[in-house]
This record gives structure tokens, sequence and C-alpha cells, in this order.
């Protein structure tokens, strides 16, 4: 298993996008929790964004792990192709 983030991604990065993320859901919450409205609306308010918070990471990983499939198909493919390629050389050498 890899550690978290890719091999080019910085630790200082990873730090920038975690601060990111928690400030803007921050900035949000307290935004919904001071809005001059009835208590439902910031209900209403406060699981449209759990939603959206939930959905941005599902469609992450799904992007991911589309990415890291394609990446072990084209491996496959091209392990495949060395094996043909060392195949015919060796036949022309006999």
């Amino acid at each position: 298993m890899q550690p978290l983030g890719s091999p080019k991604d910085s630790a200082a990065w990873i730090i920038q996008t975690w601060a990111a993320f928690i400030i803007s859901i921050s900035m949000t919450t307290f935004g919904i929790v001071n809005l001059p409205v009835d208590s439902w609306i910031k209900g209403f308010m406060g699981m449209g964004l759990a939603f959206s918070v939930g959905s941005t990471f599902t469609l992450a990983k799904t992007t991911r792990d589309l990415h890291e499939a394609k990446r072990l198909t084209a491996r496959i493919d091209e392990a495949k192709v060395e094996k043909l390629l060392s195949q015919h050389d060796t036949l022309n050498l006999k």
C-alpha cells in the first residue's frame, strides 16, 4: 500500500490541501450557523453541506480508482508487448 498522496506530492502540499479543506468546511459551517434564518433552514443547509462533502470524497476516490486501474492495465499490456518482442527477438537469433 502506498503512503498518503502520490510520490510527487510534498508534505507542504498535503498540509496545504488539508488546511484548505478544514478552513473551507469551518467557514461554511460558521456561515450556516450564523444565518439569520430558522433552525430548519440551517439544518437543511447543513445537510446539503454534508452531502456535498461526502459526494466530493466519493468522486475523488472513484476518479483515483479508475486512474489506478488504467495504469495497471497499461502495465499489463506493456508487459505482454515486451514478452512478444522478446520472443520475436529469440526467433530471429536462431
